[in-house]
Protein backbone atom coordinates (compact mmCIF):
# COMPACT_ATOMS: atom_id res chain seq x y z
CA UNK A 1 0.00 0.00 0.00
CA UNK A 2 1.21 3.29 -1.08
CA UNK A 3 0.14 6.46 0.39
CA UNK A 4 -0.78 9.11 -2.29
CA UNK A 5 -3.15 12.14 -0.06
CA UNK A 6 -3.40 12.62 3.91
CA UNK A 7 -6.21 14.98 4.47
CA UNK A 8 -6.67 16.24 8.15
CA UNK A 9 -9.66 18.55 9.62
CA UNK A 10 -11.16 19.55 12.60
CA UNK A 11 -14.81 19.18 13.52
CA UNK A 12 -16.84 19.81 16.23
CA UNK A 13 -19.46 17.51 17.17
CA UNK A 14 -22.47 18.44 19.31
CA UNK A 15 -23.21 16.62 22.80
CA UNK A 16 -26.92 15.47 23.90
CA UNK A 17 -25.82 16.59 27.40
CA UNK A 18 -23.23 18.68 28.88
CA UNK A 19 -20.63 16.51 30.35
CA UNK A 20 -18.83 17.69 33.55
CA UNK A 21 -15.27 16.72 34.66
CA UNK A 22 -13.06 17.63 37.67
CA UNK A 23 -11.39 20.08 35.91
CA UNK A 24 -13.37 21.31 32.51
CA UNK A 25 -17.01 21.04 31.46
CA UNK A 26 -17.86 19.91 27.30
CA UNK A 27 -20.69 21.43 25.20
CA UNK A 28 -19.25 19.92 21.78
CA UNK A 29 -16.86 16.81 20.95
CA UNK A 30 -13.49 18.59 19.27
CA UNK A 31 -11.66 16.07 17.17
CA UNK A 32 -9.40 16.24 14.23
CA UNK A 33 -10.32 13.64 11.72
CA UNK A 34 -7.98 12.26 8.73
CA UNK A 35 -8.71 10.63 5.19
CA UNK A 36 -5.53 8.71 3.79
CA UNK A 37 -6.00 7.99 0.54
CA UNK A 38 -3.58 5.07 -1.57
CA UNK A 39 -2.68 4.78 -4.89
CA UNK A 40 -4.98 2.36 -5.67
CA UNK A 41 -7.75 4.38 -4.36
CA UNK A 42 -8.63 2.50 -1.51
CA UNK A 43 -9.27 5.16 1.76
CA UNK A 44 -9.16 5.03 5.55
CA UNK A 45 -10.13 7.43 8.24
CA UNK A 46 -8.98 8.07 11.78
CA UNK A 47 -9.96 10.47 14.66
CA UNK A 48 -7.96 12.15 17.81
CA UNK A 49 -10.17 14.31 20.46
CA UNK A 50 -8.91 16.98 21.49
CA UNK A 51 -6.80 16.76 24.87
CA UNK A 52 -4.87 19.51 26.10
CA UNK A 53 -4.64 18.20 29.75
CA UNK A 54 -4.06 14.82 28.60
CA UNK A 55 -1.73 15.03 26.38
CA UNK A 56 -1.49 18.81 25.31
CA UNK A 57 -2.71 18.35 22.06
CA UNK A 58 -5.75 20.83 20.63
CA UNK A 59 -7.10 20.30 17.14
CA UNK A 60 -5.15 23.28 15.50
CA UNK A 61 -1.75 21.71 16.52
CA UNK A 62 -3.05 17.99 15.57
CA UNK A 63 -3.68 19.18 12.18
CA UNK A 64 -0.37 21.07 12.20
CA UNK A 65 1.64 18.11 13.08
CA UNK A 66 -0.07 16.27 10.05
CA UNK A 67 0.65 18.93 7.50
CA UNK A 68 3.84 18.28 8.77
CA UNK A 69 4.11 14.56 8.19
CA UNK A 70 2.50 14.84 5.10
CA UNK A 71 5.26 15.37 2.34
CA UNK A 72 7.35 12.85 4.62
CA UNK A 73 4.47 10.04 4.34
CA UNK A 74 3.32 10.92 0.79
CA UNK A 75 4.44 8.21 -1.26
CA UNK A 76 5.83 5.73 1.27
CA UNK A 77 4.92 2.09 0.69
CA UNK A 78 3.34 0.46 3.87
CA UNK A 79 3.34 -3.09 3.62
CA UNK A 80 1.50 -4.34 7.30
CA UNK A 81 -0.51 -1.94 9.28
CA UNK A 82 1.10 -3.01 12.24
CA UNK A 83 4.67 -1.41 10.91
CA UNK A 84 3.41 2.46 10.25
CA UNK A 85 3.63 3.45 14.36
CA UNK A 86 7.39 2.42 13.90
CA UNK A 87 8.12 4.69 10.92
CA UNK A 88 6.02 7.60 11.68
CA UNK A 89 7.11 8.26 15.71
CA UNK A 90 10.95 8.67 14.43
CA UNK A 91 9.52 11.95 12.46
CA UNK A 92 8.04 13.80 14.89
CA UNK A 93 8.20 14.35 19.03
CA UNK A 94 5.35 13.62 20.89
CA UNK A 95 2.40 14.09 19.06
CA UNK A 96 0.79 11.09 19.83
CA UNK A 97 -2.61 12.23 19.20
CA UNK A 98 -2.28 12.77 15.68
CA UNK A 99 -0.15 9.65 14.88
CA UNK A 100 -2.94 7.63 16.81
CA UNK A 101 -5.49 9.35 14.14
CA UNK A 102 -2.92 8.66 11.27
CA UNK A 103 -2.64 4.68 12.54
CA UNK A 104 -6.40 3.90 12.61
CA UNK A 105 -6.45 5.59 9.53
CA UNK A 106 -3.82 3.33 8.29
CA UNK A 107 -5.41 -0.14 9.92
CA UNK A 108 -8.88 0.98 8.75
CA UNK A 109 -7.40 1.86 4.67
CA UNK A 110 -6.05 -1.55 4.97
CA UNK A 111 -8.88 -3.42 6.25
CA UNK A 112 -10.93 -1.75 3.40
CA UNK A 113 -7.96 -2.83 0.77
CA UNK A 114 -7.67 -6.18 1.79
CA UNK A 115 -11.50 -6.63 2.60
CA UNK A 116 -10.71 -7.57 6.41
CA UNK A 117 -12.16 -5.83 9.69
CA UNK A 118 -9.68 -4.42 11.62
CA UNK A 119 -9.58 -6.79 14.48
CA UNK A 120 -8.25 -9.41 12.16
CA UNK A 121 -5.27 -7.03 11.39
CA UNK A 122 -5.06 -6.89 15.36
CA UNK A 123 -4.47 -10.46 15.62
CA UNK A 124 -8.07 -12.19 15.35
CA UNK A 125 -11.18 -11.53 17.68
CA UNK A 126 -10.63 -13.27 20.76
CA UNK A 127 -14.17 -12.53 22.24
CA UNK A 128 -17.79 -11.55 20.17
CA UNK A 129 -18.49 -8.51 22.20
CA UNK A 130 -17.70 -6.08 25.18
CA UNK A 131 -19.39 -4.86 27.85
CA UNK A 132 -19.93 -1.21 27.02
CA UNK A 133 -19.59 1.12 30.25
CA UNK A 134 -22.19 4.15 30.91
CA UNK A 135 -20.42 7.30 31.88
CA UNK A 136 -22.39 8.92 35.18
CA UNK A 137 -21.58 13.23 34.72
CA UNK A 138 -24.46 15.06 35.58
CA UNK A 139 -22.78 16.25 38.92
CA UNK A 140 -26.50 15.43 40.78
CA UNK A 141 -27.12 12.45 42.82
CA UNK A 142 -30.97 12.35 41.89
CA UNK A 143 -29.93 12.53 37.98
CA UNK A 144 -26.77 10.45 37.91
CA UNK A 145 -29.00 7.60 39.81
CA UNK A 146 -31.69 7.97 37.75
CA UNK A 147 -30.16 7.37 34.61
CA UNK A 148 -27.91 4.40 35.89
CA UNK A 149 -31.14 3.05 36.77
CA UNK A 150 -32.34 3.17 33.63
CA UNK A 151 -29.34 2.05 31.66
CA UNK A 152 -29.10 -1.09 33.92
CA UNK A 153 -32.56 -1.63 32.70
CA UNK A 154 -31.33 -1.54 29.20
CA UNK A 155 -28.39 -4.05 29.94
CA UNK A 156 -25.64 -2.07 30.73
CA UNK A 157 -23.48 -3.69 33.97
CA UNK A 158 -20.74 -1.13 34.24
CA UNK A 159 -21.02 2.48 34.93
CA UNK A 160 -17.96 5.74 35.33
CA UNK A 161 -19.31 8.39 38.08
CA UNK A 162 -17.65 11.36 37.41
CA UNK A 163 -16.03 12.66 41.00
CA UNK A 164 -13.14 15.31 42.36
CA UNK A 165 -15.62 17.78 41.48
CA UNK A 166 -17.39 18.48 44.48
CA UNK A 167 -16.61 17.53 48.60
CA UNK A 168 -15.20 14.13 48.35
CA UNK A 169 -18.25 13.27 50.72
CA UNK A 170 -20.66 14.82 48.20
CA UNK A 171 -18.97 12.28 45.30
CA UNK A 172 -19.36 9.26 47.97
CA UNK A 173 -22.85 9.98 48.42
CA UNK A 174 -23.47 10.22 44.62
CA UNK A 175 -21.21 6.81 44.59
CA UNK A 176 -23.98 5.48 47.04
CA UNK A 177 -26.65 6.35 45.77
CA UNK A 178 -25.72 5.18 41.83
CA UNK A 179 -25.02 1.66 43.42
CA UNK A 180 -28.41 1.50 45.41
CA UNK A 181 -30.12 2.20 41.71
CA UNK A 182 -28.57 -0.44 39.80
CA UNK A 183 -28.21 -3.32 42.53
CA UNK A 184 -25.05 -5.48 43.30
CA UNK A 185 -23.94 -6.80 40.29
CA UNK A 186 -22.49 -3.86 37.75
CA UNK A 187 -19.35 -2.70 38.18
CA UNK A 188 -18.77 0.68 38.90
CA UNK A 189 -15.90 3.46 38.82
CA UNK A 190 -15.19 6.47 40.24
CA UNK A 191 -13.08 8.69 38.22
CA UNK A 192 -11.71 11.89 39.29
CA UNK A 193 -9.08 12.82 36.53
CA UNK A 194 -6.43 14.20 38.60
CA UNK A 195 -8.96 15.94 41.02
CA UNK A 196 -8.33 14.99 44.44
CA UNK A 197 -5.11 16.21 46.72
CA UNK A 198 -3.60 13.61 47.83
CA UNK A 199 -5.26 13.31 51.56
CA UNK A 200 -8.55 13.79 50.08
CA UNK A 201 -7.85 10.47 47.41
CA UNK A 202 -6.51 8.62 50.58
CA UNK A 203 -9.82 9.51 52.36
CA UNK A 204 -12.02 8.40 49.69
CA UNK A 205 -10.14 5.33 48.99
CA UNK A 206 -10.69 4.12 52.62
CA UNK A 207 -14.47 4.97 51.88
CA UNK A 208 -14.41 3.31 49.08
CA UNK A 209 -15.89 -0.24 49.61
CA UNK A 210 -18.71 0.79 52.29
CA UNK A 211 -20.01 3.17 48.93
CA UNK A 212 -20.13 0.52 46.51
CA UNK A 213 -16.84 1.53 44.12
CA UNK A 214 -15.17 -1.15 42.41
CA UNK A 215 -12.41 0.48 41.06
CA UNK A 216 -11.26 4.53 40.96
CA UNK A 217 -9.14 6.26 38.00
CA UNK A 218 -6.81 8.69 38.47
CA UNK A 219 -7.04 10.09 41.72
CA UNK A 220 -4.53 12.56 41.58
CA UNK A 221 -1.97 13.60 39.11
CA UNK A 222 -0.41 11.19 37.01
CA UNK A 223 3.17 12.04 38.14
CA UNK A 224 2.92 11.40 41.99
CA UNK A 225 3.38 7.37 41.80
CA UNK A 226 4.21 7.44 45.29
CA UNK A 227 0.51 8.95 46.28
CA UNK A 228 -0.77 6.70 43.61
CA UNK A 229 0.22 3.35 45.61
CA UNK A 230 -0.51 4.89 48.85
CA UNK A 231 -3.75 5.47 47.57
CA UNK A 232 -3.71 2.03 46.08
CA UNK A 233 -2.90 0.48 49.94
CA UNK A 234 -5.42 2.37 51.05
CA UNK A 235 -8.22 1.20 48.64
CA UNK A 236 -7.90 -2.38 49.99
CA UNK A 237 -10.01 -4.37 47.53
CA UNK A 238 -11.07 -1.76 45.58
CA UNK A 239 -9.02 -1.45 42.47
CA UNK A 240 -6.87 2.26 41.17
CA UNK A 241 -6.68 2.18 37.89
CA UNK A 242 -3.89 4.58 36.35
CA UNK A 243 -4.81 6.15 33.01
CA UNK A 244 -3.86 9.61 32.65
CA UNK A 245 -0.11 8.13 33.86
CA UNK A 246 -0.50 5.83 31.27
CA UNK A 247 1.90 6.86 28.03
CA UNK A 248 3.57 4.34 27.71
CA UNK A 249 4.22 0.95 28.09
CA UNK A 250 7.26 2.12 30.50
CA UNK A 251 4.65 3.62 32.39
CA UNK A 252 2.66 0.39 32.92
CA UNK A 253 5.88 -1.76 34.32
CA UNK A 254 6.54 1.18 36.74
CA UNK A 255 2.88 1.62 37.95
CA UNK A 256 3.09 -2.35 38.40
CA UNK A 257 6.70 -2.00 39.97
CA UNK A 258 5.77 0.67 42.79
CA UNK A 259 2.12 -0.97 43.26
CA UNK A 260 0.88 2.44 42.45
CA UNK A 261 -2.32 0.82 40.46
CA UNK A 262 -4.03 -2.41 39.92
CA UNK A 263 -5.36 -1.69 36.15
CA UNK A 264 -4.73 0.47 33.63
CA UNK A 265 -6.84 2.61 31.55
CA UNK A 266 -5.58 2.40 27.52
CA UNK A 267 -6.20 5.50 25.33
CA UNK A 268 -5.05 6.14 21.48
CA UNK A 269 -4.12 9.67 21.92
CA UNK A 270 -1.92 8.49 24.73
CA UNK A 271 -0.27 6.24 23.75
CA UNK A 272 -0.33 6.84 19.59
CA UNK A 273 -2.98 4.27 18.17
CA UNK A 274 -3.52 0.81 17.95
CA UNK A 275 -0.51 -1.03 17.71
CA UNK A 276 0.53 0.46 21.01
CA UNK A 277 -2.44 0.17 22.70
CA UNK A 278 -1.98 -3.69 22.15
CA UNK A 279 0.97 -3.95 23.00
CA UNK A 280 0.12 -2.48 25.94
CA UNK A 281 -3.10 -4.42 26.86
CA UNK A 282 -0.65 -7.25 26.45
CA UNK A 283 2.07 -6.02 28.69
CA UNK A 284 -1.06 -5.49 31.33
CA UNK A 285 -2.33 -8.42 30.74
CA UNK A 286 1.47 -10.18 31.75
CA UNK A 287 1.39 -8.08 34.84
CA UNK A 288 -1.72 -9.35 36.01
CA UNK A 289 -3.31 -6.21 35.72
CA UNK A 290 -6.88 -4.87 35.14
CA UNK A 291 -7.47 -3.34 31.81
CA UNK A 292 -9.87 -0.24 30.71
CA UNK A 293 -10.09 0.97 27.39
CA UNK A 294 -11.88 3.95 26.43
CA UNK A 295 -12.13 6.96 24.51
CA UNK A 296 -11.88 10.34 25.18
CA UNK A 297 -14.63 12.70 26.20
CA UNK A 298 -15.90 12.96 23.59
CA UNK A 299 -15.57 11.07 20.39
CA UNK A 300 -17.13 10.27 17.19
CA UNK A 301 -17.74 6.98 15.38
CA UNK A 302 -14.17 6.74 14.49
CA UNK A 303 -12.33 6.37 17.32
CA UNK A 304 -14.86 4.78 18.83
CA UNK A 305 -14.92 1.71 16.28
CA UNK A 306 -11.29 1.51 16.81
CA UNK A 307 -11.02 0.94 19.93
CA UNK A 308 -14.02 -1.92 19.85
CA UNK A 309 -12.04 -3.43 17.12
CA UNK A 310 -8.99 -3.60 19.62
CA UNK A 311 -11.06 -4.83 22.20
CA UNK A 312 -12.02 -7.87 20.95
CA UNK A 313 -9.14 -8.35 19.61
CA UNK A 314 -6.50 -8.06 23.39
CA UNK A 315 -5.65 -10.76 25.89
CA UNK A 316 -8.03 -9.31 28.60
CA UNK A 317 -10.86 -6.10 29.06
CA UNK A 318 -11.91 -6.90 32.91
CA UNK A 319 -12.78 -3.29 33.58
CA UNK A 320 -15.06 -2.82 30.11
CA UNK A 321 -15.01 -0.22 27.51
CA UNK A 322 -15.73 2.88 26.94
CA UNK A 323 -16.58 4.44 23.94
CA UNK A 324 -17.76 7.88 23.47
CA UNK A 325 -19.96 8.70 20.72
CA UNK A 326 -22.64 7.71 22.56
CA UNK A 327 -22.88 10.85 24.10
CA UNK A 328 -22.43 12.86 20.18
CA UNK A 329 -26.33 14.17 19.12
CA UNK A 330 -24.95 14.41 15.89
CA UNK A 331 -22.20 11.65 14.34
CA UNK A 332 -19.65 11.59 11.44
CA UNK A 333 -20.70 8.06 10.40
CA UNK A 334 -24.21 6.91 9.40
CA UNK A 335 -23.80 3.51 11.35
CA UNK A 336 -22.12 4.47 14.62
CA UNK A 337 -21.57 1.77 16.93
CA UNK A 338 -24.44 1.21 19.20
CA UNK A 339 -24.82 -0.69 22.52
CA UNK A 340 -27.17 -3.04 22.81
CA UNK A 341 -28.29 -4.60 25.59
CA UNK A 342 -25.29 -2.97 27.16
CA UNK A 343 -23.02 -5.13 25.28
CA UNK A 344 -20.56 -3.85 22.01
CA UNK A 345 -20.39 -6.55 19.23
CA UNK A 346 -18.14 -5.26 16.46
CA UNK A 347 -18.64 -4.61 12.93
CA UNK A 348 -17.35 -7.76 10.65
CA UNK A 349 -17.47 -5.78 7.43
CA UNK A 350 -14.01 -4.56 6.24
CA UNK A 351 -12.11 -1.73 7.67
CA UNK A 352 -13.70 -0.17 10.87
CA UNK A 353 -16.93 -0.92 8.96
CA UNK A 354 -18.18 2.81 9.00
CA UNK A 355 -19.97 4.31 6.61
CA UNK A 356 -18.79 8.02 6.58
CA UNK A 357 -21.17 10.57 6.15
CA UNK A 358 -19.02 13.40 4.69
CA UNK A 359 -21.95 15.82 4.33
CA UNK A 360 -22.00 14.87 8.19
CA UNK A 361 -18.32 16.08 8.62
CA UNK A 362 -18.00 19.32 6.11
CA UNK A 363 -21.39 20.89 8.30
CA UNK A 364 -19.36 19.89 11.51
CA UNK A 365 -15.61 21.51 10.47
CA UNK A 366 -14.50 24.11 12.59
Amino acid sequence: MIIKSIVPVGIAAPLIEPIKMAKSQHTSARSMLVRIEDTDGNTGWGEASEAPMMNGETVPGMIAAVLYLVPLLEGLEIPDPRMFVDVVTPMIVGNYGAIAALDIAIYDLVGNRDRLPVYELLGGKKRDHVPALWMLAANEIGKDALTAKRKTEEGFSAFKIKAGINAISSDLDRCRAVRKAVGTFPRISADANMGFSLEDAVEFAQAAQSAGIDFIEQPIDSKDLSGMARITAAAGPTGVCADEGIRSLSDITRHFETKAATGVGLKAIKLGGLTRMLEAANSANAFNLHVNIAGKVAETAIASAAIIHLAVAVPQVDWDISITCQYVAKDVAENPPIAVNGKLVVQDAPGLGLRIDEQAIEEMII
